[in-house]
């Protein structure tokens, strides 16, 4: 979709997108190769010249050039092109103060292998392993997971950010993660009605008693919710691609459930709840 997008441009908003779409302009090349165009000469030079920095960028592989200038809910765009090098991501903390709480446990999914770092045994493992993406996926991870992160780990992330609060916002979803979850469908089953502070009890249990289970289910819980991005993006990138002309071209399959490693403790969970 990125090849289709001009709205990364200076001065080409939504408007001006579907105007160039309307005239059969629906990519880079068509729009350079094009023997006319619906705005001025001017105009035409400038896109132009734009469009090759874009091309050159996307030879290198450069998410960041389009997200610097896409506003959050088109950041969505960035997705099918530079899908082999994203990773979902989601932590779990004692507290919402990135100044004085922290991070109990992290995981990343990148759609083949999930990771999980845990404070105390693995966590510094995380900064190596997430330099090797150039795209993040989160949910409200731009104002809550990566100020945390970058905190914990006195460093900045630099990656490109894919954050799904802003789309499913902008699609009419609202709520947190797990409400926009059940809106388009999806079910955590056993750990319904698990939440945010349901994880901090259970890394307390894990702290305090040394409980195995405790930690298990806290990672089964954290990695529910990254491999539920996964769902989420791909959703999201469908539905935004109705408002365009290319929902029936640029689709994405839904991918298959990964199977996730750990195990909730039931009897625990009743027992803590």
């Amino acid at each position: 979709m990125i090849t289709n997008t001009f709205s990364h441009i200076k001065g080409i908003g939504e408007k001006a997108e579907e105007l160039l779409w309307e005239h059969n302009l629906h990519s880079w090349d068509d729009f350079l190769n094009a023997a006319s165009h619906p705005v001025s000469a001017a105009k035409v030079k400038f896109i132009s010249e734009e469009l090759n920095f874009s091309k050159k960028a996307l030879q290198e592989r450069n998410p960041m050039f389009f997200s610097k200038y896409l506003a959050s809910n088109q950041h969505w765009r960035l997705f099918k092109e530079f899908q082999a090098s994203a990773v979902y991501l989601d932590i779990e903390t004692t507290g919402l103060d990135a100044r004085y709480d922290e991070i109990t446990t992290i995981v990343l999914y990148d759609g083949k292998d999930i990771k999980h770092y845990v404070n105390g045994i693995n966590l510094f493992d995380f900064a190596e392993d997430a330099d090797k993406y150039q795209l993040f996926v989160s949910y409200n991870g731009k104002t809550f997971d990566i100020p945390f992160i970058e905190n914990f780990f006195q460093r900045k992330f630099n990656q490109a950010h894919i954050d799904l609060r802003y789309i499913l916002k902008n699609l009419g979803f609202h709520g947190g993660l797990k409400s926009c979850e059940t809106q388009l469908g999806l079910s955590r089953n056993e750990l319904e009605g698990m939440d945010g502070y349901f994880a901090v009890v259970l890394w307390a249990e894990y702290k305090r008693r040394k409980n195995q289970k405790a930690l298990e289910t806290l990672l089964a819980y954290n990695m529910e919710d990254v491999v539920n991005l996964e769902f989420l993006m791909h959703k999201a990138y469908n539905l935004k691609l109705k408002n365009t002309p290319f929902s029936q071209t640029h689709a994405l399959k839904i991918p298959e459930r990964p199977k996730i490693p750990f195990k909730a403790d039931m009897e625990l969970v009743k027992r803590l709840l």
